[in-house]
């Protein structure tokens, strides 16, 4: 299976967790998500009073210079390790 392939099927099984993950795992599931998909971090930083929106943008890129095969890699290893707990 490919990469991509095993990617896509862990973002489908991300849905199907046993458990909902606590508020740093989402952060980190995020960003590995959109560092994988889209690159590094684009556009502006959020405002200060977009707490939700700066802490996602903040966790995307602490990984900018993260490959996106890297990215993949990582998302599926936490996924996997998430389907396990």
């Amino acid at each position: 299976m490919s990469m991509q392939a095993e990617f896509e099927q862990a973002v489908a099984d991300s849905k199907n967790l046993p458990e909902r993950p606590d508020n740093m795992t989402l952060l980190k599931l995020y960003a590995l998500y959109k560092q994988a998909s889209s690159g590094d971090a684009a556009g502006e930083r959020p405002g200060f009073s977009d707490m939700i929106g700066r802490a996602k943008w903040d966790a995307w890129d602490a990984l900018r210079g993260t490959s996106n095969e890297d990215a993949m890699r990582q998302y599926i290893e936490l996924i996997a390790d998430l389907k396990a707990a």
